[in-house]
């Protein structure tokens, strides 16, 4: 939550912005970019990737407005509504990064 506080704070600047709007949507998305039932490497974006990119999010933000998200988070915690546009916009982009990279590598052979 601290990390979506921030994003939204105005003393952001646009590069981490993206970074963190990149987490955010990668964290709720309900697609993986390795799906789970693939032996041990489905878990792999679970174990890795996904802290991996809150990691990065954190040190891109300044710390003094991250210790602000943090009080923020904690005194006004928010709970996610179900949106089924946003859910289908993330659908859509994966269809589309999908049918990107399908064609990519029809290309190549």
């Amino acid at each position: 939550m601290a990390i979506y506080y921030a994003y939204q704070h105005p003393g952001m600047t646009r590069w981490p912005k993206i970074i963190i709007a990149f987490t955010l949507g990668y964290a709720l998305s309900p697609i993986d970019l390795i799906p789970d039932f693939i032996p041990i490497l489905g878990y792999l974006d679970d174990l890795v990737i996904i802290p991996a990119l809150i990691s990065l999010s954190i040190k891109l933000i300044p710390p003094e407005i991250m210790e602000e998200s943090r009080k923020k988070a904690y005194d006004q915690p928010l709970s996610l509504k179900e949106n089924r546009l946003f859910a289908v916009i993330f659908v859509l982009i994966w269809v589309i990064l999908l049918t990107v990279v399908g064609f990519s590598i029809v290309k190549l052979f």
